[in-house]
């Protein structure tokens, strides 16, 4: 599970066309330390693409230098989206919006501190913010400090209560603190909010921090208790699948929960258990073949 960060929005990258100008008069700021994965980036086709076509620093309007830069980070260049940002900002362009941009393209970069200094700097320039308080959350979570992250998700909420993304990061993060309970009410909310919010929820945000392969596959288990007291099958269904391949004891949670529990013994849930746990054998079958072991023989549960 990651956290969400709603930052920017990506402009579609077919028929957008920027400033023409010369590169030798807008040289790009050169990083402190060398950083051979960007040097690798600019011999791509890609950036030779791009390169002529970035705005003169010195000449564009900030509109043109922060869209410039957004498809600098949309295109995986983060550092050169970063300068861009920078150029955007000092010819005028509205601060809090650029810090938070550069904050998250800091995030994506795992410079959580980096990160985490623009974010500050946004809530403290204007502290209803709501989207500040969010993504410095998000900062403060991928950090492993969750409760911090909890306070500040808490803040955006205040500010916003409807919506569904703060709702679903504050319930991500009450999930790590192992507070279920908390948990569950907040990814209620969200899915009142927004019902497809699980469907988009893995395609948003920064993907800096994932939850241990137990912890997603239990939490795949909430999910799906949450889908099941809403009475939707399908999703339900589908989350039950996730949560038992990840190895989770679908079966045996289920029966603590009331409406779970009518589920137990529905063909449906058997055979997704039963696959989910071939499946988990199989994979440990050819990883004990690849270093000697004698494979297990897979087991079904009744």
């Amino acid at each position: 599970m990651r956290p969400i960060l709603r930052s920017t929005i990506l402009l579609p990258l077919l028929g957008l066309v920027f400033s023409n100008s010369p590169m030798s008069s807008q040289k790009l700021a050169t990083p402190a330390t060398p950083n051979a994965d960007r040097d690798l980036r600019h011999q791509s086709a890609d950036w030779f693409t791009i390169e002529p076509h970035l705005p003169n620093p010195q000449t564009a309007t900030w509109q043109k230098l922060e869209v410039a830069a957004d498809v600098l980070r949309a295109r995986r260049f983060p550092e050169d989206a970063l300068v861009y940002y920078g150029y955007a900002m000092q010819r005028g362009g509205p601060q809090q919006e650029l810090l938070i941009r550069m904050g998250v393209t800091e995030l994506e970069l795992r410079n959580i501190a980096l990160a985490r200094t623009y974010f500050l700097q946004v809530v403290r320039l204007q502290k209803k913010n709501a989207q500040g308080w969010n993504n410095l959350g998000a900062a403060e979570y991928v950090d492993g400090r969750y409760g911090n992250a909890i306070s500040d998700y808490g803040k955006a909420i205040k500010l916003d209560k409807k919506s569904a993304i703060y709702h679903s990061n504050l319930g991500t993060a009450y999930f790590e603190e192992k507070n279920f309970e908390r948990a569950r009410q907040q990814f209620d909310i969200a899915l009142t909010l927004d019902p497809d919010m699980m469907q988009h929820h893995d395609a948003s945000g920064v993907e800096a921090h994932m939850l241990s392969p137990a912890d997603h596959a239990h939490y795949c288990f909430e999910i799906a208790r949450l889908y099941a007291h809403r009475g939707d099958e399908e999703n339900m269904l589908r989350y039950l699948t996730l949560s038992s391949e990840g190895g989770f004891d679908v079966l045996g949670s289920m029966g603590s929960d009331e409406v779970l529990a009518k589920y137990r013994k529905d063909p449906r849930v058997i055979t997704l258990v039963r696959t989910a746990t071939a499946l988990r054998n199989s994979k440990t079958s050819v990883a004990d073949a690849r270093t000697g072991g004698v494979p297990p023989l897979p087991q079904a549960h009744d």
